[in-house]
């Protein structure tokens, strides 16, 4: 058995520029935001983000570090369209493959299981084929001669993805609704990091096991981040952030990149969020 705990700083040391990166969570929700702020510390670019997308990709995109995305959509849940990826689209700063929520999924599973592509019906007689052109179908090989969108394994180099807790070998636990695809993330990367609310020397036998998402067989590093899904929720640990995201959402990229990501650590951020939010109190007596 193997300890793999790291730091957020240890796990953006085995990134590099121009990696397909896969992300967790969903929209505003269990987002690994300590993760993508180490890695707005770093200078790494050029990269192909694949994700449910929400903040973690408004960051990366206004920060200037994605050079292609592959999403169904990016959104802060409570606000329906992240606004700094809307500007970068707006801007053509970044290359989009726009998928359905289906085939994203789908294409999930195929790199999980590794397959080059898996067929679905999803997708067929939409515009998702013509702004897409280089997806092609196939034709069932069987009697019934169907034709299906083929869709491509969605492949990474590294995937970052976030849970309530984990042990110090890699296996993962959500306690909140929704496993959000983070299993097939880490299964369909070459190498995936898991950061967590708190780390537990074990799971007992009282654990459902359900709820042990992820095995320690597809993670690479874990790394104990309490709050570091902020601003996202992270049922039961945490809901989301609703006064800060918005201003996340209103505030221009420069004065809140200045105030909230210039510090050196996962630790400044945090500092400076209770700041922001201990201003807020004052004003509102």
């Amino acid at each position: 058995m193997t300890d793999k705990t790291m730091s957020p700083e240890d796990v953006v040391g085995r990134l590099r520029s121009g990696m397909t990166i896969g992300i967790g969570g969903w929209g505003s929700r269990r987002k690994p935001m300590a993760l993508v702020r180490a890695l707005l510390r770093s200078e790494i670019t050029d990269l192909t983000v694949i994700s449910y997308g929400g903040p973690d990709v408004g960051l990366l995109a206004a920060a200037g570090r994605i050079r292609r995305l592959v999403a169904p959509f990016a959104t802060l849940d409570s606000i329906p369209l992240e606004p700094h990826f809307r500007a970068a689209r707006e801007r053509g700063t970044l290359q989009l493959t726009e998928l359905d929520e289906a085939m994203f999924m789908w294409g999930l599973h195929a790199a999980a299981n590794r397959l080059p592509f898996l067929p679905v019906r999803a997708g067929l007689g939409s515009d998702v084929m013509r702004v897409n052109p280089e997806l092609r179908t196939v034709t069932s090989p069987y009697e019934d001669g169907e034709e299906f969108v083929a869709v491509p394994a969605l492949r990474m180099d590294a995937a970052l993805v976030h849970l309530n807790r984990a042990d110090r070998l890699g296996n993962g636990q959500y306690l909140g609704p929704d496993p959000y695809f983070d299993d097939l993330f880490c299964e369909a990367a070459d190498t995936a990091y898991l950061s967590c609310e708190r780390l537990v020397d074990a799971f007992g036998p009282d654990t459902v096991p359900q709820t042990l998402l992820v095995s320690r067989h597809s993670v690479t590093g874990v790394v104990e981040t309490p709050n570091g899904a902020h601003f996202t929720s992270c049922a039961p640990d945490h809901d989301r952030d609703e006064p800060f995201q918005k201003l996340y959402a209103t505030t221009p990229w420069p004065e809140f990149a200045t105030r909230f990501l210039a510090g050196k650590s996962e630790d400044d951020y945090q500092a400076a969020v209770r700041t922001w939010h201990d201003e807020r109190t004052e004003e509102q007596k």
